[in-house]
């Protein structure tokens, strides 16, 4: 099973969660770049609103997969301690700077005078492209958990078995329709896979809801 583009993955994505449409405590965070379509889509099924959410994934400096914490907006900041206690004090310091300010360039870009994200009591539905390692979408986990959200769901449509029974250990629920035996990599799930663009990111978020 393949999906043409995002936005066919975000259409057949929004079929499995018709339990949150139509709900006033439901916001659909698309992770950037590449979640973003894919959430659109699904903001639109569900008729909720559509936001994006920035996680700055920290990683080791010679093992960037390897997160040893996560920054997000409002200075929301998670650490995994068993990690970050293997590096160096200057380490840490190096690459939580360099990610605090690629999160503000980011953050400036996509929100653009939208007020800050407000996830307090709220159901956040984070959407992805795809679910590889899963590092990012465990970091967003902690982060909409940070930032007060009161039940956090992730949606991808396609993932790696491991990478998904890893985030539902974190998530309160995660949804992913398709969970092929051999993985490799997202992008063979599509036919069409081009990078998302920041334009393509702004445009999205600037549509009404």
């Amino acid at each position: 099973m393949t999906y043409a583009n995002r936005r066919e993955a975000g259409d057949a994505l929004a079929t499995y969660l018709d339990a949150y449409a139509g709900r006033a405590d439901v916001i659909v965070l698309g992770l950037v770049r590449g979640g973003v379509p894919v959430a659109a889509r699904v903001a639109s099924a569900l008729r909720a609103p559509l936001d994006v959410l920035v996680v700055r994934k920290l990683g080791v400096p010679w093992a960037p997969e390897v997160a040893f914490g996560a920054l997000g907006p409002g200075g929301v900041a998670v650490h995994n301690p068993e990690v970050e206690s293997r590096l160096s004090p200057a380490d840490v310091a190096d690459v939580v700077d360099a990610e605090g300010d690629e999160l503000v360039r980011r953050e400036a870009a996509y929100r653009a005078g939208r007020p800050p994200l407000d996830l307090a009591g709220r159901v956040a539905i984070i959407v992805d492209d795809g679910l590889a390692t899963g590092a990012t979408a465990r970091a967003a986990v902690a982060v909409a958990r940070g930032l007060g959200a009161a039940s956090v769901v992730v949606a991808v449509p396609v993932g790696a078995a491991d990478s998904v029974q890893l985030l539902q250990a974190e998530a309160d629920e995660v949804i992913c329709p398709l969970i092929p035996d051999h993985f490799g990599a997202v992008s063979r799930f599509y036919r069409s896979f081009p990078q998302t663009s920041d334009d393509e990111v702004i445009t999205l978020l600037s549509k009404p809801s």
